[in-house]
């Protein structure tokens, strides 16, 4: 490629908008990314913890905890969201031919 562009430059005119290399945008996606992580595995968590209460595996006082534990993760998400702008919508990643991911 001796046309003296670099690498950087072809991918960003190639892709005609497609790959937007703004720190801003890169930072706006990382965060939903992350987030959408978490939230994923907080759902993951919370069905487990119900499937356990169910099953009568817990006692009164680990069923406590666990909904105490549980109910703060789920503010903390909700301030995370807040603090960055996203909806669950936003977190709601589709996944093509899987559907959606939350």
């Amino acid at each position: 490629m001796g046309n003296g562009t670099s690498s950087l430059e072809r991918v960003n005119r190639g892709s005609e908008g497609r790959i937007n290399l703004d720190p801003d945008n890169v930072e706006q996606g990382l965060s939903q990314l992350v987030l959408t992580l978490i939230e994923l595995i907080r759902q993951l968590v919370e069905r487990h913890a119900m499937r356990r209460v169910e099953g009568g595996s817990l006692t009164d006082e680990e069923i406590e905890r666990l909904g105490v534990a549980l109910m703060s993760l789920e503010n903390k998400m909700e301030e995370m969201k807040e603090i960055f702008g996203f909806t669950d919508e936003d977190l709601n990643i589709h996944l093509g031919p899987l559907g959606n991911l939350l």
